[in-house]
């Protein structure tokens, strides 16, 4: 309604280029810890400041109750919605990063699965394109350099060990879009692939592997900096022949991917890991495919058959029975939510979610609340369950 003197008030959800915006927030987690009773200038896409509120009488400002934190930044995650990023069509990947986007994830990799060589070049290509127009932060490829024996939901028959002339057509598909391979280093050429990746400035993570610890420690030696989703697909841990898990754990090189939805890993799994990697070295991911937002049902993940059951994600064997994991329906809200349960601490979790992942990736502008960034927020309550998305200044709706 119009103001005494007869003017209409800015509606505080209009953010055009160059406005300038007010949230009074209860809480926000900032780079330098929390801030109770704080305000956020936002102008335009762009962070300005964030401050205590200082004599809260006469400032304006959008009330925002719950916990400001960053946007969510998820680096593995292959689809959503009931839309898949191994297309290569952009209007199915740019379906799939509104329905994640939806759910807080405000930066995200587009995750590829196993396929033939000639499929992901054009993949990567398409995708290409939407990282250069600000869609994606970056392509992440599972595969196809994984071990057959932890291959996981990857497709045997596309599976290969890595060769210096594949990987350079994979990066030259890429563009300079390429930002992580998962690769097992125990296959034939994995330590060299390593280096020539890491040369080329894409980050590797050790995953789909048997590998022991002594190949291990060399891919670390080598470059690698990620684990990718630690425990799954991975050779166990046995007292004498501890395999690649605690030094991925304890090794202040590597950033530890977790997915968090109770499925994948035990609650106390769960906290293990996250009390070994540290808050500074755990990232939540969600490794969701098509079926994340979907009823129950039967979708396809790489050209393979998956059987969605109570929101669980597993292949369908030959004779027609559950088989291995596939992928989650989880999303970065959910996994937010169920990480907070587990670590009590919202501060820190979102330091998994949001800023973590972001250092890992040396992405820039993103995953903090700090002058000059990207004004990308999700708002939580005390429980950790998302409430608001604002993406480049803007109110998502919902």
């Amino acid at each position: 309604m119009p103001d005494a003197d007869g003017t209409v008030p800015a509606d505080p959800r209009v953010n055009a280029e160059g406005a300038r915006r007010l949230l009074v927030a209860e809480h926000v987690v900032t780079p330098q810890g929390v801030l109770d009773n704080a305000v956020i200038t936002i102008r335009g896409t762009r962070l300005i400041s964030c401050e205590p509120l200082v004599g809260a009488v006469g400032t304006g400002g959008e009330r925002v109750a719950g916990w400001v934190v960053p946007g969510f930044v998820d680096t593995h995650v292959h689809g959503g919605g009931g839309f898949d990023y191994a297309t290569e069509s952009p209007e199915v990947a740019l379906r799939a990063r509104a329905f994640h986007a939806a759910c807080g994830t405000t930066s995200s990799l587009a995750s590829l699965v196993t396929a033939p060589i000639e499929v992901l070049v054009r993949q990567i290509a398409m995708l290409a394109e939407l990282v250069d127009d600000g869609h994606f932060a970056g392509i992440h490829l599972e595969g196809p350099f994984l071990s057959s024996a932890q291959r996981g939901a990857h497709d045997p028959d596309a599976l290969r060990h890595p060769d210096a002339a594949t990987i350079d057509r994979l990066i030259s598909a890429g563009r300079g879009a390429l930002a992580v391979v998962t690769l097992a280093p125990e296959l034939p050429g994995g330590t060299a692939a390593i280096s020539q990746l890491t040369a080329a400035g894409v980050r590797v993570a050790v995953g789909h592997t048997d590998a022991d610890r002594p190949t291990v420690e060399a891919a670390l030696d080598a470059g690698a900096t990620i684990a990718t989703h630690i425990f799954n697909a991975m050779r166990g841990i046995h007292h004498r022949r501890p395999g690649p898990i605690p030094l991925l754990l304890t090794d202040r090189r590597v950033g530890v991917e977790l997915i968090a939805d109770g499925f994948h890993l035990h609650p106390d799994v769960l906290r293990m890991a996250a009390a070994a990697a540290g808050r500074e070295r755990t990232i939540l991911v969600t490794d969701a495919m098509a079926a994340s937002g979907m009823p129950d049902g039967e979708f396809a993940l790489g050209g393979l058959r998956v059987d969605v059951r109570s929101g669980m994600a597993r292949m369908v064997t030959t004779d027609g029975r559950p088989g291995a994991i596939a992928g989650s329906t989880l999303t970065m809200a959910r996994a937010f939510e169920y990480m907070t349960r587990i670590v009590r601490d919202i501060s820190a979790v979102a330091a998994m979610a949001s800023s973590n992942p972001a250092d890992r990736l040396g992405l820039r502008e993103v995953g903090r609340i700090a002058p000059g960034d990207r004004a990308d927020l999700c708002v939580v309550n005390d429980q950790g369950a998302l409430l608001r998305v604002m993406q480049s200044g803007q109110w998502l709706p919902g």
